[in-house]
């Protein structure tokens, strides 16, 4: 029997027993992927009535690791939606390459609420947008994801009407929204959007958007278009007035506590940054970016007044703050810090990816501190 016979989906019958017997007493390589495709045929054909035994399960796994990318691939196929399959193999699946992992991502039942973060933790960006996608994630999976602050991975979680995002959840991805146009169009549509967030959207989303907004919920256009007119001269006048007054040194001390407190607590992440310069704390963002790529305070605050946001963009990178997010987050912290750093020198940020350990050897190259 072939790999293509058990790929097929009108194969008339599962392997015979005699044949399976035979396979396990080969030891060859494609004898074991044929005899791991000849037992799920088995299974599908004669479900199992509860879980598989424990030896059984540790069967399907060694052979699995041992199968090849594309026996992996239909086992994959084969098991994302078999309520009995052995929960160590999936999550050895979920973890392999992304064409592996999709359909296992997307429909294994045998996936949990912790099984799926651990997905967001350790995978690729293209498994936890697959995990954002997944129907009926639970309310921490949508939380784990909003934290994180990736905005390809918020759009996937945007578009997926059955996921269970909370109130507040719904708010900070609307707050998301200022920086990632992406977000924008889905979440007018979403269902849980609410009118108040609606109007708050309505500032910093385009024409058609707005005219969507007004078209679904019962709010006055004139009244927003007026909101949105003192909104940007808000913005021009805090961009022509002074710097707020530095820190003072109880202050600074304060921050510096609050981020080793979360960095103890294993909950600083890239996101804070971002959350740090909407608050217009300036210097917890400065603490919080010192503890996260392992730089010296004075470093970080050397590349805020640089001439040029090359350091600063080589400094937020190495932590993994997205490319498309800094030039947003740039323009915030040039209205915190009196215009800096400068516009000198090219936009690194459009050169392309860069990996968060090349970003922290140029940021020290550039910032001796």
């Amino acid at each position: 029997m072939t790999v293509a016979q058990f790929r097929s989906p009108a194969m008339a019958s599962p392997p015979a027993y005699p044949e399976l017997l035979a396979l396990a007493r080969n030891p060859s390589p494609d004898s074991r992927e044929r005899l791991l495709l000849g037992v799920v045929a088995l299974c599908d054909a004669r479900p199992p009535t509860g879980e598989l035994s424990p030896v059984l399960g540790e069967i399907f796994l060694t052979l699995a690791r041992q199968a090849e990318r594309d026996v992996r691939k239909i086992l994959a196929e084969r098991l994302a939606q078999a309520d009995w399959a052995p929960p160590a193999l999936i999550n050895v699946l979920a973890l392999d390459e992304i064409e592996i992992a999709r359909p296992v991502l997307a429909a294994s039942p045998i996936l949990q609420d912790d099984d799926l973060l651990r997905v967001l933790v350790e995978a690729t960006l293209e498994h936890q947008i697959e995990v954002a996608r997944r129907p009926h994630i639970g309310g921490r999976v949508a939380d784990a994801i909003i934290e994180r602050g990736e905005p390809a991975t918020l759009t996937a979680l945007a578009f997926n009407r059955t996921a269970e995002i909370s109130v507040d959840g719904v708010r900070r991805l609307v707050e998301q929204s200022r920086r990632v146009a992406a977000l924008r169009g889905p979440l007018i549509r979403h269902p849980r959007l609410t009118a108040q967030l609606a109007e708050q959207m309505y500032e910093w989303v385009g024409e058609a958007l707005r005219q969507s907004i007004c078209a679904r919920f019962p709010v006055d256009g004139r009244r927003l278009a007026a909101v949105v007119h003192r909104a940007v001269n808000d913005a021009r006048q805090a961009a022509m007035s002074p710097p707020p007054p530095p820190d003072d040194p109880d202050r600074d001390e304060m921050e510096r506590r609050l981020v080793a407190k979360l960095q103890a607590a294993g909950q600083l992440r890239a996101g804070y940054l971002i959350r740090a310069v909407r608050e217009r704390r300036l210097g917890l963002f400065v603490h919080a970016l010192a503890t996260l790529g392992g730089f010296s305070v004075a470093g970080v605050r050397e590349a805020m007044s640089a001439a040029s946001p090359e350091p600063l963009f080589y400094a937020c990178a190495s932590v993994g703050v997205d490319r498309a997010v800094f030039p947003a987050l740039l323009v915030e912290i040039r209205l915190l810090n009196n215009g800096s750093p400068g516009d000198a020198g090219e936009r690194v940020w459009l050169r392309g990816t860069i990996s968060t350990a090349s970003a922290a050897r140029s940021f020290r190259a550039l910032i001796k501190s």
